[in-house]
C-alpha cells in the first residue's frame, strides 16, 4: 500500500498516511462507509450532488466537533443540491451518540471504521494510530474531485472559507 511519509503532523509529531494520493481533477475514489444505522452507504450513491467530505480524526475531540457543527451550520445555506458527509473511524454509535447530543441533523455521519477503506482510497489514514487525517474534499456532481485540504497539523481547524469558496465555484 502506498504511503505518505510526514504527510501531516500531529502537535508537531511527524505522521506516515496509507493510500493513494489523490489530486483535485481525479475521479472521486468509491468507498463503502458505515451509516448510524449500521446500513452500507457508497460515496457513488451521492452521484449527481455536489458533495463536501469533511474528514476528521474523532468527533470526540474539539477541533472534530467544531469542524464538524460548522459544516452543519453551513449546510443551511448550501442548498439542496449538496450533501455533506461527515467521515471518520469513530463507530457509528458514537457518531449517533454526537449528533443527538449537539443537535447536528443537517450532515451525515459515516463511519470507516471496519475496513478503512475509505481512509486508503484517499491516503487519509494515519498509519499506527487507525484515525483519518483532518481534511476536507469537494467532489462535483459528475464524480469529480474540485477540492482538496489536507490539514497538515491534525491539531488546527481547516481553512473553512477556501473550502466553501471553492464550492460555490462549482
Amino acid at each position: 500500500m502506498p504511503a505518505t511519509a510526514t504527510a501531516v503532523t500531529l502537535k508537531g509529531n511527524p505522521l506516515t498516511l496509507l493510500g493513494k494520493e489523490i489530486q483535485v481533477g481525479d475521479l472521486a475514489p468509491d468507498a463503502t462507509l458505515v451509516a448510524n444505522d449500521l446500513s452500507e452507504v457508497k460515496i457513488s450513491s451521492f452521484k449527481g450532488k455536489k458533495i463536501i467530505l469533511s474528514v476528521v480524526p474523532s468527533l470526540d475531540t474539539p477541533i472534530c466537533d467544531l469542524q464538524t457543527k460548522r459544516f452543519n451550520q453551513e449546510a443551511t445555506q448550501l442548498g439542496n443540491d449538496v450533501v455533506i458527509l461527515t467521515i471518520s473511524m469513530d463507530l457509528p454509535f458514537a457518531q449517533k451518540r454526537w449528533c443527538g447530543a449537539t443537535g447536528s441533523d443537517k450532515i451525515k455521519t459515516l463511519s470507516d471504521h471496519r475496513e478503512g477503506a475509505f481512509g486508503q482510497a484517499y491516503g487519509v489514514l494515519i498509519k499506527g494510530l487507525r484515525l483519518l487525517a483532518r481534511a476536507i474534499f469537494i467532489i462535483d456532481p459528475k464524480g469529480v474531485i474540485r477540492y482538496k485540504q489536507l490539514c497538515l497539523e491534525i491539531a488546527k481547524e481547516p481553512d473553512y472559507e477556501d473550502a466553501l469558496n471553492a464550492f460555490k465555484k462549482i
